[in-house]
């Protein structure tokens, strides 16, 4: 698999079906900030779509990891590659429970500034990449870099409180969901690759 040429069509291919869901919410009139509004129901179908597709995203790392992890476990597989994919699998399993429960925004009402929520993750991100360093530099960690930078851009347009008519739900929206698209595409070829090596070795050793 040519991993760059994939990575280059998802994106584009995400890019074009973002643009044109635009372009239909325009044209039915309605509000493009609408698509990444909080989920809540509405008659309206572009209402929170993105967003909820964003949560869908959410949940492919989580899913992935775990059941790669499962697998791994029966087959003779690295102790260093099952406990990154488990650990993985828990990291990316606490972002999407705070992403559909909204555990930041209890803290944000909770008295704790926003900023340090930020810096919060940022902790926990660079403790996760501390700990499997030497995992991540065998995997194309550049894509899960690329898309924490979006999420970042996302959280730091978020801080900004820009006002409405400069779009802001589009400025952090669509950031955040490619940010996803990236990681989750991420976590699904390094899993894929394990599978792949942890497979090709107990065919060898079977022969």
């Amino acid at each position: 698999m040519n991993i760059s040429r994939s990575i280059f069509r998802l994106n584009c291919l995400s890019l074009l079906l973002v643009l044109l869901l635009i372009l239909l919410t325009k044209r039915s009139h309605l509000e493009v900030g609408d698509l990444f509004a909080n989920p809540f129901f509405s008659p309206h179908p572009n209402v929170a779509l993105l967003t909820r597709t964003f949560q869908l995203l959410c949940s492919v790392p989580f899913m992935v990891c775990t059941f790669s992890y499962g697998l791994l476990k029966n087959m003779k597989s690295s102790y260093l590659e099952e406990r990154f994919l488990l650990c993985s699998a828990i990291f990316t399993g606490a972002f999407l429970f705070n992403e559909i429960y909204r555990v930041h925004v209890y803290i944000v009402v909770a008295g704790f500034p926003k900023i340090g929520v930020v810096l919060l993750y940022a902790v926990l991100l660079l403790t996760y990449g501390w700990f499997f360093r030497r995992e991540l530099k065998a995997t194309p960690y550049q894509l899960a870099l690329a898309g924490l930078g979006l999420l970042f851009v996302a959280m730091a347009v978020d801080l900004l409180h820009l006002p409405a008519e400069d779009h802001p739900s589009l400025l952090e929206g669509v950031p955040k969901l490619f940010s996803e698209i990236n990681i989750a595409f991420y976590y699904w070829y390094v899993c894929t690759c394990l599978i792949e090596k942890a497979f090709h070795k107990n065919s060898t050793s079977s022969l």
